[in-house]
């Protein structure tokens, strides 16, 4: 029998010319075909050992650097290149938007085949780091160590975490000292917890045993200083739950939102778990042009508060409403494009797959004296269709937010067939936008295009594109 052949290969010297999709970047290996790295930055001259070979594409990773790019910067962060959150610290910020800013273009130009109007310049963060207002955090009894760890003889201490989960590995948890991503007191808290825990011999989850007292730690907080601690326990032990909350509520003042949840199956998702508010309310507040947002545990919010408010202002322009114009909203979530929209529509009509965001949206409307807003729930490709449309009536403009996957196929042929004046098409994946406009653009042409920076030091990136008929 032949053994297999080790594909594995050593290219020297490889200059670093691009970044590619999901935060790697782009070199050519000497055959033509293309590299992509994980730990390199376009202008770095380097040596590039392969680990997966394609037909038309290698995997690898630099070991050894010639020349760093004059588009390096230091990264802020301690963990930076074992924790997987922030991939584009070590590239200065304005390349960071540059590079964005190219992705998109391309992938509308090269997979949708979108002619585009004069592309405006990316709208970048006011604020690069400490920007999100969510972070979920967990616990691990035997922590990620690091390779010098692993070949080291000394004693490794305490090995338990409170951090992020190792990319790509569902039991391994990194220990964080400081993120740079969420405002304090973030910091703060997640750290007096560990140290709280350690210090009265609270167990860490472990993960594959299924065992352990403390499993995750939730912190979200909002333009109005609201914040929201939320625990989630594997075991219910009374005693040391309410030891953790009553330390948590005396060591921590501001938190004005104290909840746990007893989590006893095999996966720590919390949208099926019941949510115990054990001091203060149950939910925060955010504002955002007078209106305000009743936020609670399970609830979805973008978590760049100041860049929301940025691009649903642009989603709002690209709408032009006059003040007569009926305007459904789909994918409308909480309903917060869809309120911030309502004073200059004559009535809004919002559409979401999941029912506790419906009920969210309906309660924020009434919060904020909103009555010219309908929220309605279901699969938007089942009830999406022409009865629908109607008993609600024909829109005048269609917002559509999308998640990553895009629009089904037949929400896009039922937007075509209503053929509403304007569309404006909000998305957080511009190659499934791209493929949707595709199917669109023989009806319809793009005039306006916006790119929006959510989430600084990562290669993600928002797009908005007004869609008029031709």
């Amino acid at each position: 029998m032949s053994r297999r052949k080790n594909r594995k290969q050593v290219f020297t010297n490889v200059e670093v010319i691009d970044a590619g999709a999901k935060g790697k970047t782009v070199a050519k290996a000497p055959d033509g075909k293309v590299i992509f790295l994980p730990n390199a930055v376009p202008g770095d001259v380097v040596d590039v050992q392969t680990f997966k070979k394609r037909k038309a594409y290698y995997e690898g990773k630099a070991t050894v650097f010639h020349k760093l790019s004059d588009k390096r910067t230091a990264p802020a962060c301690q963990h930076f290149g074992t924790c997987g959150g922030c991939k584009w610290q070590d590239m200065a910020y304005e390349h960071q938007l540059f590079y964005k800013q190219k992705e998109v273009t391309n992938n509308l130009t090269r997979i949708g085949h979108i002619e585009l109007p004069e592309v405006t310049p990316i709208l970048g963060a006011a604020e690069q780091y400490f920007y999100r207002n969510k972070m979920e955090f967990s616990f691990s009894d035997s922590r990620w160590l690091t390779y010098e760890e692993v070949e080291s003889s000394d004693d490794l201490g305490d090995r338990n975490a409170l951090g992020f989960h190792i990319p790509g590995m569902w039991d391994k948890i990194l220990d964080v000292k400081k993120c740079h991503l969420q405002a304090d007191p973030s910091n703060a808290i997640r750290n007096a917890v560990k140290q709280f825990a350690l210090d009265n011999d609270m167990e860490f989850f472990n993960t594959r045993n299924q065992t352990g007292l403390l499993r995750t730690l939730m912190i979200r907080t909002s333009s109005t200083g609201d914040i929201m601690v939320v625990v989630q326990f594997f075991k219910d032990d009374k005693e040391k739950r309410e030891l953790l909350l009553d330390f948590l509520s005396e060591e921590f003042k501001q938190i004005t939102s104290l909840q746990y949840i007893i989590n006893q199956k095999a996966n720590d998702t919390i949208y099926d778990q019941e949510v115990v508010c054990y001091k203060g309310e149950d939910h925060i507040f955010e504002e955002m042009e007078g209106l305000k947002f009743k936020i609670n545990a399970k609830s979805f919010y973008q978590t760049n508060s100041a860049q929301a408010f940025e691009l649903y202002k642009i989603t709002r322009d690209f709408a032009e409403l006059s003040g007569n114009e009926l305007v459904y909203d789909l994918y409308t979530g909480t309903g917060t494009i869809a309120q911030f929209v309502a004073k200059k529509a004559k009535k809004v009509v919002g559409v979401e797959a999941v029912p506790d965001a419906i009920l969210a949206a309906k309660e924020n409307a009434k919060l904020n004296k909103i009555d010219n807003t309908d929220f309605y729930v279901g699969d938007m490709k089942n009830v999406f269709n022409q009865e629908f449309i109607e008993t609600h009536g024909k829109p005048d403009v269609i917002i559509t937010d999308p998640p990553r996957d895009g629009m089904h196929k037949d929400v896009v042929n039922q937007i075509l067939n209503i053929a509403p004046n304007k569309i404006v098409y909000v998305s957080c994946n511009s190659a499934t936008q791209a493929r949707d406009l595709a199917l669109m653009k023989d009806m319809y042409k793009v005039t306006k295009l916006q790119s929006v920076d959510m989430f600084p030091q990562t290669f993600h990136v928002e797009n908005v594109v007004l869609l008029e008929k031709r």
